[in-house]
């Protein structure tokens, strides 16, 4: 084992609460809420069935509705930067729609059924009833770090002989600007923006082996895409020089250079952390990760499992772990991205969002 090897539970940094959210939707209907993040703004997103709730969590907490084109199990939203618009990513269309309801464009696309469909249906009742559609994979979609640009991971087209693409789009008409085909055959995706907004971030999630990042960059003119395989991405440092992944098996942490896509260094998790306590099994990286400054990362371990989780402090200059950090109260999940000098958690009913940062961390 490393020198670097946390050795029991000695090394500790507690974390402080900096705000408590509540769920603005009835979790029986709706996901668990989430923080949408760029530089200088957050927002609490939380969507349920029939409605899309957007609360403003470093202003004055302004919260506005927006009415769902569909339930939430047919795919996933994106949120504007300032809020006022919502692209719904949905099984055979993108949908902007502003707080009224009123789309403001839209553009159809492939089927997502797993069940190939071959139908260009054009409205959500044609299809609102079928088994397929209504346990469909989904693509993903996200504005850039100044909101001028949106990313989009889409079928291509109705037919059975469909390719995924990523596009960029302008979010004000819906104009397509680039496409890229991923070579992916995916069951789901999310994208990471960057502070640079001609970066984006997609991990596609193809099975338990397969695994892609796709890393794009924008120059006005060209898109380009890096491919890493068998990588999931997990946070994108505040500077936007790094950014982490893990692998399917989550066996370890892999620190990326963001301009070039270079690995700088890793981290195995079993060399890294120590085994569950009481449990016959190994230490695995969680899915889901915090970068909440350039010094340091927030890991978690266990999130697959029923103990209770365990977030590391990892210092991604050396990708070792300097520590466990100690909440005031119990906490569930992973620890998740809320920008620059910050973390969040949701409780395990998901009514509750916690903020979190590290006063000290030296």
């Amino acid at each position: 084992m490393p020198n670097n090897a946390v050795h029991g539970d000695s090394d500790q940094f507690t974390a402080r609460l900096v705000a408590t959210a509540a769920a603005p939707l009835d979790p029986a209907s709706a996901d668990g809420p989430q923080v949408l993040h760029w530089p200088g703004r957050r927002l609490l997103v939380q969507r349920g069935d029939t409605e899309l709730a957007i609360r403003d969590l470093d202003g004055e907490g302004l919260e506005v509705r927006f009415p769902a084109p569909w339930p939430r199990r047919y795919g996933s939203v994106a949120v504007s930067p300032t809020g006022d618009l919502a692209v719904f990513a949905g099984v055979h269309a993108l949908r902007a729609v502003d707080s009224t309801g009123a789309v403001r464009w839209e553009l159809r696309h492939g089927c997502w059924s797993a069940a190939v469909c071959a139908e260009a249906h054009a409205s959500f009742s044609e299809y609102a009833d079928d088994h397929h559609h209504g346990h469909a994979d989904s693509g993903s979609a996200a504005f850039s770090s100044d909101g001028r640009l949106l990313w989009a991971h889409i079928r291509s087209h109705a037919g059975h002989d469909t390719n995924e693409e990523w596009l960029i789009l302008d979010p004000a008409d819906g104009t397509v600007l680039a496409r890229a085909e991923t070579m992916t055959v995916g069951s789901g995706s999310a994208h990471f923006p960057h502070p640079n907004p001609a970066y984006m971030g997609l991990t596609v999630g193809e099975g338990e082996e397969d695994s892609p990042v796709l890393w794009g960059h924008w120059d006005g003119a060209r898109l380009t895409v890096r491919r890493f395989v068998e990588e999931v991405l997990l946070a994108v440092s505040p500077s936007g020089e790094c950014f982490l992944t893990t692998d399917p098996g989550q066996w370890s942490l892999y620190l990326h250079r963001a301009e070039d896509g270079l690995e700088l260094r890793r981290l195995d998790a079993e060399e890294a952390v120590p085994p569950p306590s009481g449990e016959d099994d190994r230490a695995r990286w969680d899915y889901e990760a915090a970068f909440p400054y350039d010094d340091t990362a927030v890991v978690g371990t266990e999130h697959h499992t029923d103990a209770v989780p365990r977030h590391w402090v990892v210092d991604p200059r050396t990708m070792g772990v300097r520590g466990r950090i100690v909440y005031p109260f119990p906490i569930a999940g992973s620890p998740r991205s809320a920008g620059e000098a910050a973390w969040y958690t949701v409780s395990r009913d998901q009514t509750t969002l916690h903020l979190w940062d590290l006063p000290h961390r030296e």
